[in-house]
């Protein structure tokens, strides 16, 4: 029995994505094979962690198993567990599978599913409804990672290599699982659906195909390279384009680029999750900049130019109206991030002024004489 994924993960039952998405993240790193090496206990808690995470950050497993507990995922569509590597994690760190839910299946795949659990296989076994007519092959599990980039590189875009391993389709046969490459023929005992059904008064109950074992189709003779199952594990790069003006929080997807699917069915998809590191100089609102810069007393009161480098490493001379307030912001249209609709946002500076702490006689003279010729005008500043 799986254990409760939100005691695993010390959540709420009623914890938003962004509390779920925190406690991962902390345990993960806690429980992590590299930072606890040869700690079997360790190793099984980073399991736990993973197939807990998978359940409660897809929306429809999470709604599966508050309804229905551990039976939402009977007959082996529960959280991934121990697949190419702990927790069938095989990135090492912030990869996560089934991101799509269970493996591309809807929510009628999951209530089905349920039901079998309670020893129920559907309502009234009609083809195309639940308990309906359909090959047990499952599509590819997706596939996601997230990269931290700095401001710099959203604006510009860049390209993001990622490596990891994964079941990928055997070239041999094609995905099909034969040792010829050529479909395998459907079984005759299901009609390929995988299953069988059989009434127990009102209900009709389904169970896998015992000739074919719920694949509905059978393989006389099995593809060497792959022992029948269509995909072999292997090592695979990614180069990911990530668009220039991209947002922090973004998700960019790759499909067909997941984990193979059961006996030649599609490819999950691949996932990458942008985190953008807050920048030194610029903060970024929507497509907007805002920079902060020191301008002197006397530019501010009489007005001038200064010299501004904008996030792409330009040049710019800014004119200062006369009697710019500490706190006013001037406006630089066109030098603000790329926007996704084509253009740019705007570059707001922030003006701030620097009091010197130290004054020669002269200065402190001009500036007494300055103080001595203050208008009694109400606006004066």
């Amino acid at each position: 029995m799986n254990k409760n994924p939100y005691e695993v993960l010390g959540v709420a039952r009623d914890a938003s994505d962004a509390d779920i998405k925190k406690a991962y993240h902390k345990l993960v790193m806690k429980y992590h094979p590299d930072k606890n090496p040869d700690d079997k206990t360790a190793e099984e808690k980073f399991k736990e962690v993973n197939n807990a995470f998978d359940i409660l950050k897809d929306p429809q497993k999470r709604a599966a198993y508050d309804r229905f507990g551990d039976a939402a995922f009977a007959a082996g569509n529960g959280a991934s567990a121990g697949t190419g590597g702990f927790g069938g994690n095989p990135f090492g760190g912030g990869f996560d599978f089934g991101g799509a839910g269970m493996g591309g299946a809807g929510m009628e795949d999951i209530l089905r599913e349920a039901m079998r659990g309670f020893g129920f296989g559907g309502f009234g076994g009609d083809a195309g409804g639940f308990g309906g007519g359909r090959t047990a092959a499952r599509a590819g599990r997706d596939l996601l990672d997230e990269v931290a980039i700095d401001l710099r590189d959203a604006y510009f875009g860049k390209t993001h290599t990622v490596r990891f391993s994964s079941n990928v389709e055997c070239e041999k046969c094609h995905g099909n699982g034969t040792d010829d490459g050529k479909p395998a023929p459907t079984c005759p005992k299901c009609g390929g659906t995988g299953t069988i059904h059989a009434r127990q008064g009102f209900f009709a109950v389904e169970t896998p195909c015992p000739e074919c074992h719920g694949l509905g189709h059978k393989i006389d003779k099995k593809c060497s390279a792959c022992d029948g199952t269509g995909a072999v594990h292997k090592q695979r790069t990614l180069e990911v384009k990530i668009p220039a003006g991209v947002t922090d929080g973004a998700r960019l997807r790759l499909r067909g680029q997941g984990e193979a699917g059961q006996s030649g069915a599609p490819a999950g998809d691949f996932y990458l999750d942008i985190h953008v590191r807050p920048d030194p100089v610029f903060a970024r609102h929507g497509d907007d900049l805002i920079m902060q810069s020191d301008i002197p007393f006397t530019t501010l009161a009489l007005g001038g130019e200064i010299d501004v480098e904008t996030i792409d490493k330009k040049q710019l001379s800014v004119r200062v109206p006369a009697g710019t307030q500490v706190g006013e912001k001037l406006r630089v249209r066109g030098h603000g991030m790329p926007r996704a609709r084509g253009g740019f946002g705007d570059l707001y500076i922030d003006i701030t002024m620097r009091v010197p702490t130290k004054l020669s006689e002269k200065q402190k003279k001009i500036l007494t004489e300055f103080a001595e010729t203050k208008s009694d005008k109400k606006g004066w500043f």
